[in-house]
């Protein structure tokens, strides 16, 4: 038993090594400004922006629950999953009458990137 923990042991540290380092979809510098500044934070009314983070929210997870985009190769089910929570955790700060520029950008960006590989 001792043999078998020790090839384990060195099994999983040999497979972090080789795995090099992972980063988040919203990490990279600049990899959100596929069309410039956001423009959810140019909407001025609170109910229109509301609508239409609640609409990409939708969107995204229609996309993140489909089959077909889940068994795809394709990186849209990847941004779908990612949209769908920055955009879920944009609507919870709208819903408590806080705009937080970071997540109305994610949910922008994100939305954007999943509607780039779909089509």
């Amino acid at each position: 038993m001792t043999t078998n923990f020790k090839r384990m042991t060195v099994a999983f540290s040999m497979i972090g090594l080789l795995a090099g380092p992972v980063s988040a979809a919203d990490l990279g510098a600049g990899m959100c400004r596929l069309a410039g500044p956001s423009q959810l934070m140019t909407i001025q009314s609170d109910v229109q922006l509301t609508d239409e983070v609640v609409r990409l929210m939708t969107e995204a997870v229609n996309v993140a629950d489909d089959e077909r985009w889940i068994a795809s190769r394709s990186p849209a089910f990847t941004w779908a999953f990612e949209a769908k929570v920055a955009c879920g955790k944009a609507y919870g700060y709208l819903r408590n009458n806080y705009r937080d520029e970071q997540y109305l950008d994610k949910c922008e960006c994100f939305h954007q990137r999943m509607v780039g590989y779909m089509y």
